[in-house]
């Protein structure tokens, strides 16, 4: 096998084996794996070259509580008004244990689906200039770079926009950190040392994702 093949097998090892990891144990990252996360950020493209990202890091414990109960309450506020309207009961009308079906509503409403994050010995809060119209895309490429590095050296980490999806949250976000006017709070990337494997979860055929020429005309026949 040629070199160019090795790594690329080697890359869609990691991408394949990254996973949204949210329960870490209590050591921390190393200041060299952190500078390899950053780095890697850094080195994502960008609209005209702008970068407009900006990285906070985040270990207090006292600082991650609050973010973490930001996140919290913001799912609750979010999943509580789906549950109200019924999207949420219609969303998992297909899972038939009810048991399964209430628990999932409870973490869900309960905010327990973002408030996870506190818990993580590193956050890295992912901020953007507001003046640049590709920001939210840029920001997208730099957080993914991220990830990738971060399952590279064996961490976990997972991808949270509850603290920073509504306004009121992210206004809330920006005066805990400092953040000024002219950047918006993005996302918060919760990073440790994973407790347990996390299995692979199921991937739609790629032969119902890639069409040929026009919508609808696949472009594989049979699956890869």
């Amino acid at each position: 096998m040629s070199e160019t093949y090795s790594l690329a097998d080697a890359t869609m090892k990691v991408i394949q084996d990254r996973r949204s990891i949210r329960e870490w144990t209590e050591e921390p990252v190393s200041e060299q794996d952190l500078a390899l996360i950053l780095e890697a950020g850094r080195q994502a493209p960008s609209g005209e070259n702008a970068q407009p990202w900006r990285f906070i890091i985040v270990t207090n414990v006292e600082a991650r509580k609050k973010l973490g109960a930001l996140a919290g309450g913001a799912s609750g506020r979010r999943f509580t008004a789906e549950y109200v309207t019924h999207q949420m009961q219609e969303r998992f009308k297909g899972l038939e244990d009810e048991a399964k079906k209430k628990a999932a509503f409870e973490k869900l409403t309960s905010g327990q689906v973002s408030a996870f994050s506190a818990n993580a010995p590193l956050s890295i809060v992912v901020c953007g200039k507001k003046d640049v119209w590709d920001t939210p895309y840029d920001t997208s490429a730099a957080i993914e770079n991220m990830l990738l590095m971060v399952t590279a050296l064996d961490l976990g980490a997972c991808w949270v926009i509850a603290p920073c999806f509504d306004a009121r949250d992210e206004e809330r976000t920006k005066a805990l950190l400092g953040i000024p006017e002219g950047f918006k709070a993005i996302s918060v990337i919760s990073i440790g040392r994973p407790t347990r494997p996390h299995r692979q979860r199921p991937r739609i055929a790629i032969n119902q994702l890639v069409f040929s020429e026009k919508w609808g005309e696949p472009y594989y026949k049979e699956q890869v």
